[in-house]
């Protein structure tokens, strides 16, 4: 899994840290890209999702952007409650 987030450093201040937190209670196996401040420079963002927010999930094929459907889609795929 990839997780494309913000590049505010720490897991505690934004919707991107929300989910790298859940990632690693989940003890998933995931890389974390830290992606460009600035919107108009996140083009990897724009071919992926049409659009330039974060966070986003890649998951094999399955493309998973906002960080509420993040949290749910990891919820289903480990078969436990949202939070």
């Amino acid at each position: 899994m990839i997780l494309y987030r913000c590049r505010t450093p720490t897991d505690w201040l934004c919707r991107c840290g929300t989910v790298a937190r859940r990632l690693k209670k989940l003890d998933a196996d995931f890389e974390q890209v830290r992606v460009a401040q600035r919107r108009s420079q996140r083009d990897e963002i724009q071919e992926l999702t049409s659009q330039r927010w974060v966070p986003v999930l890649v998951d094999g094929e399955e493309v998973v952007t906002d960080s509420h459907r993040i949290l749910e889609y990891l919820s289903s795929r480990d078969g436990s409650q949202a939070p």
